[in-house]
């Protein structure tokens, strides 16, 4: 990969439009969880010491192009001063001459935050006359929000035709950790894979055997590679009929890559919270019984064939991590893939369930790189060109 990053770019005295996501989660108007506006501060801070006069843009929420109260980021301005130390000013509109004039009296070092973007359709519709209004007045657009990079929308695609432009140092680091995961790997390399369907990640799978030497499989979608195998499920498994032939085509067609399954698996009477586990080899699961998880077996085996690697890349919990005690294959598994990542592991992990699950089992900082990135990191992982990654790259 070929992008500039804050190094390439003398920000003292400039304007610099930092397209960040600030799409935080939050309840009745107070943030809930600080991850993304904690992994953006670096790179305010960094423009703002060197000089710079950073615009801070964003989306919130679903607005539909439409200035909808709810969705205002006007409450976000206290949690970015107390995360970052600075002093920044809000501005109620992301365009016009409003915010024009209030771009052109800020000093050097000075920091401002635009109100939403998808106030505006032509936000996600990137129209050309957005794009244009987006960019009066700026010098440099530095875009740091890979989390948005599969969208070609205006603050994350258009403006880089317009403006001198780069990568700021969130999206340096995630650029470079899927590029060390998936594009240059130290081999032998392994992608662990879970979550319930596999008729969601046929792109993903089929690009992973291309990728990696071992696919180690767990969640509902391996249910559906061992139907695939011959072996019965049962009702109370995940399978999809559906998708078990093209399940077959996967293992076919993995050539050099050794795919694992789940030799054992962990089921209750029914699905909720307390069930009691009973652990059956993966043929003789009763019928009629509900998997929640993979077996013992089957973590040792995972674990074993992760340890034997140098590079993991983790999308996806390999079991309903959610519902005690059906998240001790998650748990063990995270637990060692951070011992071994102690050892000299790459291991990078990525999506919204497998965040939480990490998180959850206690190593949510103990791995080489977790991305907060859900649909980007998906599909970077599938081997899609994202637009607002690809325009850097030009």
């Amino acid at each position: 990969m070929h992008f500039k990053t804050l190094n390439d770019f003398n920000c003292d005295g400039k304007v610099v439009f930092i397209r960040a996501d600030l799409n935080v989660p939050a309840k009745d108007g107070k943030i809930t969880d600080m991850t993304r506006i904690d992994r953006f501060v670096p790179t305010l801070t960094e423009i703002v010491g060197k000089g710079g006069k950073a615009v801070i843009a964003s989306h919130f929420g679903r607005p539909d192009g439409q200035v909808q109260p709810e969705f205002s980021m006007a409450f976000m301005v206290p949690a970015l001063e107390k995360a970052s130390g600075l002093k920044i000013r809000f501005c109620a509109d992301c365009i016009g001459q409003a915010r024009d004039a209030a771009i052109h009296a800020m000093a050097p070092g000075e920091a401002i935050l635009l109100e939403n973007l998808r106030f505006h359709a032509g936000e996600e519709e990137n129209d050309k006359t957005f794009c244009e209004a987006l960019a009066s007045g700026i010098d440099i657009y530095i875009n740091d929000a890979f989390s948005t990079a599969h969208r070609a929308h205006a603050s994350t695609e258009g403006l880089a035709h317009l403006l001198p432009h780069g990568a700021g140092r969130l999206m340096q680091e995630e650029l470079e950790a899927l590029d060390k995961a998936l594009g240059h790997p130290a081999r032998p390399a392994v992608a662990l894979v879970g979550g319930s369907k596999i008729s969601t990640k046929l792109d993903l799978l089929g690009n992973l055997v291309k990728k990696v030497d071992f696919l180690c499989i767990g969640g509902g979608m391996a249910h559906t590679f061992l139907a695939a195998k011959g072996i019965a499920m049962g009702k109370g498994s995940l399978v999809e009929p559906t998708m078990i032939d093209t399940a077959k085509s996967i293992m076919d067609n993995a050539g050099a890559c050794k795919i694992i399954l789940p030799p054992d698996l962990t089921w209750a009477d029914a699905f909720g919270e307390g069930q009691t586990p009973h652990v059956s080899d993966a043929d003789k699961v009763p019928e009629g019984k509900v998997l929640l998880d993979i077996g013992p077996k089957a973590v040792q085996e995972f674990t074993r064939v992760i340890a034997g690697c140098r590079t993991l890349i983790w999308n996806g919990p390999v079991g309903a991590f959610e519902l005690k005690p059906f998240d001790t294959g998650t748990n063990d598994i995270a637990r060692a893939v951070a011992d071994l990542t102690a050892k000299g592991l790459t291991s990078v992990a990525g999506g919204g369930d497998t965040v939480s699950a990490l998180k959850k089992a206690g190593v949510g900082d103990k791995l080489t790189y977790i991305s907060a990135a859900g649909g980007a990191f998906l599909e970077w992982m599938e081997g899609k060109s994202l637009p607002g990654v690809a325009v850097l790259e030009k």
